[in-house]
């Protein structure tokens, strides 16, 4: 009997190694990753740039502490700087404390413009983390049920409605910030567009808002630019990002331009682990494959090739109600809950999630390849088409 807390759900596999976009379990069968430890394995699995650098790192150090200089963490965050345009970064382990980190910048922003109790405004269906502040955050009532009271300060709207979060600030004028994903991944991969994204960046600039984007799910190339936001070009006041980050060495970070640059002085904020050399030297290596290898152009390209084929293989099919997505982020919704695909899936030596009850989601590394992408379509689609016809 495991003394492992019991809080996940688990498959019963596990699995001794991988190559490429390949997992392999204890029994030497293999499986397609197309989940990529949920959006976290950007460059597969046995990378050898990633493998070198994990490699040459901890043969020199893994860990000095915060309190002294770490070379390869400013060269980490000048690399987020630079393709961001955004100016200071904040390290941490992981997307919850990123968004957490968020969270007490809107606060100290609000705080500092005299506003005694700051509100933030968030989304229906958000996921932003499971720490106090950031599940009061997330629009998840099943994933809050059993941890009241939650932390105030929070006021939720409806995904992409910008008349909803217009009409909040003419009310409510405590409002310091907005936060979203610009896809939500937990919420059904539901992609925020590029028209509302504006809307939202011109309405917080003129109420003096802080934008906050959750791109932990979706940063790092994953939408075929560095972070969602990208493809509209409203660049927030505060980012986070976490998962692909360091393709699967735990780092977050907590990105700041504008008004929310400086928010921050010593004694503010802080993290024993967080950007210490080790992963700060796999998020280099990130950064160097995706650059090199053009895996941004591939994210596009093989997106677009399993979204188009499951929609041609899956046309006419009674149940299916959208294929959407940009990039590798791709979710596929159908008219009822499929929970059961998981286990099936991976019986077939497939790997996907199943998110919002009634969405396949894929988050394929973003190595995937054209030919991996026909693979994962004729596997995925006759398992879809199946479940549909016969439950």
């Amino acid at each position: 009997m495991s003394h492992v807390m019991n809080t996940y759900a688990r498959l019963p596999v596990a699995f001794s190694h991988g190559e490429g976009v390949w997992l392999y379990d204890e029994t030497g069968k293999r499986y397609l990753d197309a989940l990529s430890g949920i959006a976290v394995n950007t460059l597969g699995h046995n990378h050898p740039r990633l493998v070198k650098a994990i490699a040459d790192q901890a043969g020199r150090v893994l860990h000095t502490s915060n309190l002294y200089g770490i070379p390869l963490q400013d060269e980490l965050a000048d690399r987020i700087a630079e393709t961001s345009g955004m100016d200071e970064v904040f390290f941490c382990n992981s997307g919850c404390e990123a968004n957490e980190a968020a969270i007490k910048l809107a606060r100290m922003y609000g705080h500092n413009k005299g506003v005694e109790l700051p509100h933030i405004i968030v989304m229906e269906q958000a996921f932003h983390g499971r720490t106090m502040a950031t599940l009061s955050a997330t629009g998840n009532r099943k994933a809050q049920a059993g941890f009241e009271p939650l932390v105030q300060g929070f006021i939720r709207v409806p995904y992409k409605d910008i008349e909803a979060i217009r009409k909040v600030g003419e009310h409510n004028h405590a409002v310091v910030a907005v936060m979203l994903e610009m896809i939500q991944g937990e919420g059904g991969v539901n992609v925020a567009d590029e028209t509302f994204q504006r809307e939202l960046r011109a309405l917080c600039d003129d109420k003096g808002w802080l934008l906050i984007c959750d791109e932990v799910q979706c940063g790092m190339g994953r939408t075929g630019k560095w972070f969602g936001w990208q493809h509209a070009g409203t660049m927030p006041d505060v980012m986070t990002l976490a998962k692909g980050l360091a393709s699967g060495v735990p780092i977050g970070a907590c990105v700041t331009a504008g008004k929310a640059k400086g928010l921050f002085g010593p004694g503010n904020h802080g993290s024993t682990f967080g950007g210490n050399p080790l992963a700060c030297a796999a998020g280099l290596a990130t950064f160097g494959a995706i650059v090199d290898d053009k895996l941004m152009d591939n994210a596009v390209a093989v997106g677009d090739a399993i979204r188009k084929g499951m929609a041609e293989a899956l046309e006419g099919v009674a149940g299916i109600v959208d294929i959407r997505g940009r990039g590798l982020m791709i979710g596929i919704e159908l008219d009822r809950p499929c929970g059961a695909l998981m286990a099936r899936a991976a019986e077939q030596g497939l790997l996907l999630s199943v998110t919002s009850e009634r969405v396949v989601r894929l988050l394929p590394a973003l190595t995937f390849t054209a030919a991996d992408a026909q693979t994962l379509v004729a596997m995925l689609a006759p398992m879809i088409r199946d479940f549909l016809a016969n439950g």
